[in-house]
């Protein structure tokens, strides 16, 4: 499996230019994308997605060829084949989740039928123990159960790469906790690559295999996670060093 991003698009706004210059090639099967707000993490898998045209460059996965300024080529999102979870989950609220699992799966305008559940989507309901809330809207449902439809949702269209975007960031922190580890056992049963962008490194650590450092609009760094868990351990004792000094200083 192999990931290959180098794109530039230049952004302005009333108060801003950015110019977001990523190039990341790798054939690690997890790839975290970890930066502050606003470093062009969620820019980059847009770009991924379709959802952003790039200026220029290329974007690949595998042997498929998702934009190429080069060659005139820029799949429309539904081509690239890819499941997209974002942070809030994107489910719609008028819809059951059998209907929102179900919604990729469904051809033309009309919204699924409310008992209708194709096979692509029944592989993930069972193993997301989603039966008993099929029924139910997204607004009666709990936050692990959320990110579990919008997950199943995602997988049923058999994509070629998975993005998450700060998937664990509207959980909190004993549910996180959980549906991290959750996620990691997903992830390594999934024969595709993914991509995670997050701010937490704890998401870096355990939800890659490579981490890549973003921060304005450009990659900064590589690391691996072992490697981001050590660096947070010695900062960790530093700030608890230095807090120590400050207590008995006064």
């Amino acid at each position: 499996m192999s990931v290959h991003i180098h794109i530039k698009r230049a952004l302005q706004s009333a108060t801003r230019h950015f110019l977001l210059d990523v190039e990341l090639t790798t054939n690690a099967h997890r790839i975290a994308l970890f930066g502050a707000s606003g470093s062009g993490k969620t820019l980059t898998i847009q770009a991924a997605s379709g959802l952003l045209t790039p200026d220029s460059g290329q974007i690949r996965v595998n042997d498929k060829v998702f934009f190429c300024s080069e060659k005139k080529i820029n799949l429309a999102p539904q081509e690239r084949r890819l499941a997209y979870l974002l942070q809030d989950y994107g489910l719609f609220p008028h819809l059951t989740v059998a209907q929102n699992i179900s919604f990729g799966l469904r051809k033309g305008f009309l919204n699924p039928p409310k008992k209708w559940v194709p096979d692509g989507a029944k592989k993930w309901i069972d193993a997301f123990e989603l039966g008993p809330i099929l029924g139910n809207y997204p607004g009666e449902i709990s936050g692990g159960q959320k990110q579990r439809t919008a997950l199943a949702r995602a997988l049923a269209v058999n994509p070629e790469l998975l993005l998450l975007d700060e998937p664990l960031a509207a959980l909190d922190i004993n549910l996180r906790v959980r549906m991290r580890q959750e996620l990691a056992q997903l992830q390594r049963t999934l024969h595709i690559p993914s991509i995670i962008i997050t701010h937490d490194p704890e998401d870096a650590i355990m939800l890659a295999d490579e981490v890549y450092r973003i921060a304005d609009g450009k990659i900064v760094g590589r690391c691996t996670p072992a490697e981001l868990s050590t660096e947070m351990q010695l900062s960790s004792e530093r700030l608890a060093a230095e807090l120590q000094r400050t207590a008995l200083a006064v």
